[in-house]
């Protein structure tokens, strides 16, 4: 009866996860509905648990499997809860170029987007080839400067990153400035940091699509994470 119970909860677990459609907020609230129903039907269950296991002489035991039933919906709210908060949520691809991590950027950078309220999902720090940077720089292609772009890229350590929050690609273009340094205001990253176009350290997606598309190329989708951050009651509210 209890693996009975436990396979329901996973495989309750599971089929809130494959809903593509609880990814609006109109399945969310049916996502805590489910979770709800899920309470109540296992709560069913209790009585015969009771008496598998008795209820005198082993009141602890009975004890334990009602609280651990009753969590278990719980636990599936739980992450269905941030999973979904997580797919309200944008995603913008973020990468400090060689020049950026020899000048010991990287701490400024991050630090650059924390404080504004994004939230880091992944990281790593690569040394891409020449054959992967030009799949990166692959619409600029027909471009002169294609070709030292891409030996630029791969010239060293790269700093790969997803950053997710509201609005991230929109406004981490802000946050990083115009392509070239002497074009971008002071208070941004390009602005502050840098000085020719050759040398501009930072890369930004300019688009949704374009996000997509680098981070699948940069990343596998189990290195990205699902998380809520304590902050974000703080830097988004309840609205």
């Amino acid at each position: 009866m209890s693996s009975q119970i436990f396979r329901s909860a996973s495989k309750a677990a599971r089929s809130l996860r494959s809903a593509s459609a609880f990814r609006s907020s109109r399945f969310y609230s049916e996502g805590r509905t489910a979770a709800a129903a899920a309470a109540v039907s296992f709560s069913g269950k209790l009585p015969i648990l009771a008496s598998a296991y008795g209820r005198t002489g082993s009141g602890n035991a009975y004890n334990g499997w009602v609280s651990g039933a009753l969590a278990l919906p719980a636990a599936v709210y739980m992450l269905q809860e941030q999973e979904a908060h997580a797919a309200e949520m944008e995603r913008t691809f973020i990468a400090i170029k060689p020049d950026g991590v020899q000048r010991s950027l990287i701490a400024e950078i991050i630090s650059r987007f924390e404080r504004k309220g994004f939230k880091l999902v992944a990281i790593k720090i690569v040394v891409p080839s020449k054959n992967f940077a030009e799949k990166h720089y692959h619409d600029l292609k027909e471009r002169p400067f294609f070709n030292g772009l891409c030996d630029f890229l791969s010239s060293g350590p790269v700093v790969a990153m997803v950053w997710e929050g509201e609005g991230v690609i929109k406004y981490g273009r802000k946050l990083i400035g115009a392509t070239d340094p002497q074009k971008s205001e002071p208070g941004t990253i390009r602005g502050d940091l840098a000085v020719v176009v050759g040398r501009n350290i930072i890369h930004g997606s300019d688009g949704p699509e374009t996000a997509k598309d680098e981070i699948n190329l940069w990343f596998k989708p189990e290195e990205l994470v699902n998380y809520t951050n304590n902050a974000e009651k703080w830097v988004y509210g309840d609205n």
